[in-house]
């Protein structure tokens, strides 16, 4: 196996899948948030609860500025934080009922357009695909070993 290859194939799949991903979530984002914040609800709509911390870990952001949008984001009701009954100054992060009832309206409309993009897509290639999916998730998406 010519590991090298593999990799230069996984970075081509990867900014794939950030152009996919992207086209499937343009235009979903309303005029009440920006791309910065749409990101940040995406993220707790999948991972919820999860500390500042993580956030800015996994959008690249410094912890000021995820704070502010947090605020921001709280204001206008789309979050909750919730304080961690083992440590006081330490807080989570959750999606409020509004900020659930957005995130599900989008994840509908892109959900509306996956299955735009698969419609033509045998049961067959539909199962490869599944396949294939759970593989990576298993072995190169690790949400523990991540390094």
């Amino acid at each position: 196996m010519d590991k090298n290859a593999l990799f230069n194939q996984f970075v081509t799949f990867t900014a794939s899948v950030h152009q996919v991903t992207n086209d499937l979530t343009q235009n979903i984002i309303t005029d009440a948030i920006t791309p910065v914040q749409y990101k940040i609800l995406e993220y707790l709509k999948v991972s919820q609860p999860v500390t500042i911390t993580e956030i800015s870990d996994c959008h690249h952001m410094s912890l000021p500025n995820t704070s502010r949008e947090l605020k921001k984001l709280q204001e206008k009701k789309f979050i909750e934080k919730i304080s961690d009954k083992d440590d006081r100054r330490k807080y989570f992060v959750r999606l409020s009922e509004d900020g659930e009832q957005m995130m599900n309206e989008a994840f509908a409309c892109i959900e509306t357009r996956f299955q735009q993009l698969i419609h033509d897509v045998s049961d067959e290639d539909l199962e490869e695909i599944k396949h294939a999916l759970n593989i990576l998730q298993q072995k190169v998406f690790k949400l523990d070993d991540r390094l």
